[in-house]
């Protein structure tokens, strides 16, 4: 489901609303009837869903599915971009799918009831020329029960709700946002219903807090700036490969777990070792998880992209090697599902928490970890710097494919170091990764090719009426990978001759 688009507005008790016709050209405004909704709301314990802007409800009094889950996306003023996901369901217990969208968040915590909001709708819809609905304001009058007959309190809220397209939407959200505001409205953070009925509680920092790096900062808080930046990377597109419609998800978690363990492995000489191996090794079966997952997305998208290139007689071969991949997809996305369901996963995840916001400094007694970074982190590039350049040097075009896969993963763990302390040496850290990247991108095309010539040496016999035409993607590849391995004099040329003036 697309994000939501919405301005949630803080109204007083009199305020009676202005007209809301003519927002856009032939815009008019619509009453529609009244609602009473009644909303339950669930968190754990500690209201780690509201602190991470994350909400759980079953609501009655309107159609559609009771169940909603929303995630925030991002916000601007009084403007917030929510994604919503909906579920059948009775009230109680709670939806063993729902639990399962939002167990990042939760590992072992169970859900509670944390508030119930009981809501009279005034509802006005804003409709275009053709009668379409572009929009919809609701006027809210909510009042908050914490507890069996315990009413907490009250508000008004007023919400404007586009469903244009985007660029008449954006018009009719900031024409509508003025007019209410003129009327007397507040724009208050955005912030959801139940948030703001639960208050400084609900409100607080999230369980991963990424801290501001001053130049003057401590190790300690570039440790914490980089491990969490990347944990709350994974932890925000969880979600996502859960649902399974965006194969970006898996790509951007196999990122943020890749660039996690090797920000703990930059960080190791600073790091008490026995927690940092335990979380590495962790970080690595996940990671594995999530490759396989990727790799066959990457593959079916090669597979596709080859076709055009072939024979129209042999082409459609290729979609017999899909079909065989798709299996393979499918059974790689049931394993990595099954360790994001496992009691090793919330383990993980709630170590990785822990460490993000107290690393375990091993030197503390010498003072180190309160030290300024600056003094220390440069050190830190250099040894992978020393271990790229040893390993690059002595790539030829005709070294094994083990050895340039070799020197990209050298690439990868001195990307990611000059990443992470890029917060305290700014432009040149990051000219220097930039340039590091360039080669990765390489290496990692090359190594692309590498994994479809061996997944279609496998596959093609296999599949008797695509067997020519996995011989031809094979050369495709091969022929690819010379081309690549060509350009790699000139690309290290290139990537050595930055490091020396952005860094070394």
């Amino acid at each position: 489901m697309p994000p939501e688009l919405e301005a949630k507005l803080i109204a007083p008790d009199d305020m009676r609303l202005p007209d809301l016709g003519g927002l856009v050209d032939g815009a008019t405004a619509v009453p529609l009837p009244g609602r009473h909704l009644e909303a339950v709301y669930y968190d754990t314990a500690d209201l780690r869903l509201a602190r991470s802007g994350i909400t759980v409800r079953y609501r009655t009094g309107e159609d559609g599915p009771p169940w909603t889950v929303k995630f925030p996306e991002d916000s601007s003023g009084a403007v917030l971009r929510r994604r919503e996901v909906t579920f059948d369901g009775p009230p109680d217990p709670v939806p063993a799918e729902v639990a399962d969208l939002v167990r990042a968040y939760l590992r072992s915590r169970p859900l509670e009831r944390a508030a119930c909001l009981r809501t009279d709708r005034a509802p006005i819809e804003i409709r275009g020329r053709d009668g379409q609905r572009l929009a919809e304001v609701t006027d809210d009058r909510v009042t908050v029960h914490v507890g069996p007959g315990q009413r907490k309190g009250h508000f008004r809220e007023v919400e404007v709700e586009i469903h244009a397209e985007r660029k008449t939407g954006r018009r009719l959200l900031r024409a509508a946002t003025r007019r209410l505001m003129a009327a007397g409205c507040r724009a208050d953070r955005p912030i959801p219903k139940m948030i703001r009925a639960l208050g400084r509680r609900a409100s607080g920092p999230p369980e991963v807090v990424i801290p501001q790096v001053r130049p003057d900062a401590a190790i300690s808080v570039l440790i914490r700036h980089a491990t969490s930046r990347s944990l709350a990377q994974i932890m925000r597109h969880d979600p996502g490969i859960r649902l399974g419609e965006d194969p970006e998800d898996v790509h951007q978690f196999r990122v943020a777990a890749r660039r996690l363990r090797s920000d703990l492995r930059t960080f190791a000489p600073l790091l008490d070792p026995k927690p940092v191996s335990q979380l590495r090794d962790g970080l690595r079966l996940l990671g594995a998880k999530a490759g396989a997952a990727r790799d066959t997305d990457v593959l079916t998208s090669r597979l596709r992209a080859k076709a055009g290139q072939l024979p129209q007689q042999d082409a459609a071969g290729v979609e017999e090697l899909i079909r065989r991949l798709d299996s393979q997809a499918r059974a790689a996305r049931a394993a990595f599902l099954d360790e994001l369901r496992s009691p090793a996963y919330d383990q993980l995840l709630d170590a990785l928490v822990n460490i993000a916001s107290q690393p375990p400094i091993a030197a503390e007694p010498a003072g180190l970890g309160g030290r300024p970074a600056a003094d220390i982190a440069s050190g830190l590039i250099r040894r992978p710097w020393r271990r790229l350049k040893r390993a690059a040097r002595a790539l030829r075009s005709n070294s094994p494919d083990t050895e340039w896969h070799a020197v990209r993963i050298r690439a990868k763990h001195c990307r990611y170091a000059a990443e992470a302390v890029a917060p305290i040496y700014g432009r040149r850290a990051r000219r220097f990764a930039a340039a590091i990247a360039a080669l990765q991108d390489l290496l990692g095309s090359h190594q692309d090719t590498v994994v479809a010539e061996a997944w279609l040496r496998d596959a093609g016999p296999s599949v008797p009426a695509a067997c020519v035409t996995a011989g031809e993607l094979i050369a495709a590849e091969r022929l690819e990978r010379s081309n690549l391995r060509s350009k790699w004099p000139r690309a290290w040329k290139r990537a050595s001759a930055s490091a020396l003036r952005s860094w070394f």
